[in-house]
C-alpha cells in the first residue's frame, strides 16, 4: 500500500478590487447574470460569466424547476449552451457567485460535483485549462488555474471515445 496526497494551490483576494481589470469584468457580468435566474423555490441565485479566446462574455444563471431535479445549474446552463452555439470555442475563464434575499453569503460558493464533471469534460476537449473565479459579492474570491485542481479524480474513460 501506499499512501499519496494531493495538494491544490489556489489565489485568495480579499475583494474584487485586487483582481486585475479583466477578472473584475468577468466577475462584474457573472452578478448582472443574477438577474435571470429563476430561483422561486430556493431563493439562491447563482450567475456564471465564460470568457472565451475570442473575448466573448457567455453569461448563466441557474434555472429551477417544481419537478426538482428538473432545473440546471448556472455553470450547465452556460457550458451547454457554448457547447450547442460554439462547439469548438476555447473557454479561457469563468466567474461563479451567488445571492440569496435569506441570508448573508459571506465565502464564496463552490461549484457542485455535476458541473465540476461538466467543466472538467470541457477542459479535456479543449485540452487547455480553464481558470475559475469563485467570487463573493460581499468579499473573499478564489482563483484556480484550472478545473483539474477542483475534480483531480473527473470520470475519463478514453475507450468510450472510439
Amino acid at each position: 500500500m501506499k499512501l499519496l496526497n494531493l495538494n491544490i494551490s489556489f489565489e485568495q483576494y480579499a475583494g474584487i478590487g485586487e483582481l486585475n481589470e479583466q477578472d473584475q469584468l468577468l466577475c462584474n457580468k457573472a452578478e448582472q447574470a443574477l438577474a435571470s435566474s429563476y430561483s422561486p423555490y430556493s431563493k439562491f441565485r447563482v450567475g456564471t460569466a465564460i470568457r472565451l479566446a475570442s473575448g466573448e462574455i457567455i453569461l448563466g444563471s441557474n434555472q429551477e424547476n417544481l419537478a426538482y431535479p428538473s432545473g440546471l445549474c448556472a455553470e450547465r446552463v452556460a457550458l451547454f449552451s457554448i457547447g450547442s452555439n460554439q462547439p469548438n470555442a476555447v473557454i479561457e475563464s469563468m466567474a461563479i457567485t451567488a445571492q440569496t434575499d435569506n441570508f448573508d453569503i459571506t465565502k464564496p460558493i463552490t461549484s457542485c460535483g455535476g458541473c465540476l464533471q461538466v467543466m472538467a469534460e470541457f477542459e479535456r476537449k479543449q485540452a487547455r485549462p480553464i481558470e475559475v473565479i469563485f467570487y463573493c459579492l460581499t468579499g473573499e474570491i478564489l482563483k484556480v488555474t484550472s478545473v483539474k485542481s477542483l475534480l483531480p479524480f473527473s470520470f475519463v474513460e478514453d475507450r468510450l471515445e472510439r
